[in-house]
């Protein structure tokens, strides 16, 4: 199996400067308005997933589980990454509609 779509999108993201990753980094984007989307990794712990999610409920803001912390560190060609917000609204919008066709759950 290739690469996903998904995948690709957030390394262009990433090489464009349009993404945040870790959890601080994450959290300040979504409370300061700058996250189009937050992708946490399905096998971030549970604390991490409804603390991510009742946040971005209260911003507005789109959130996604996709993946695993490896393959969501390796797209950004870093390390583990449990947590990324994607700063830019047409990345963010390529990405969910990838997830969709991938047949991914997006919340």
């Amino acid at each position: 199996m290739g690469r996903s779509k998904v995948l690709s999108l957030i390394g262009l993201a990433t090489k464009a400067g349009k993404t945040a990753s870790g959890e601080f980094c994450t959290e300040r984007e979504v409370k300061s308005g700058g996250a189009a989307l937050v992708i946490i990794a399905d096998d971030a712990s549970d604390n991490t997933k409804k603390k991510f999610r009742n946040m971005c409920d209260f911003y507005h803001v789109p959130i996604c589980f996709y993946k695993d912390k490896d393959t969501l560190g390796h797209a950004m060609g870093k390390q583990f990454r449990a947590s990324l917000a994607i700063l830019d609204q047409g990345f963010a919008k390529g990405i969910r509609e990838s997830m969709d066709a991938e047949d991914n759950t997006v919340a």
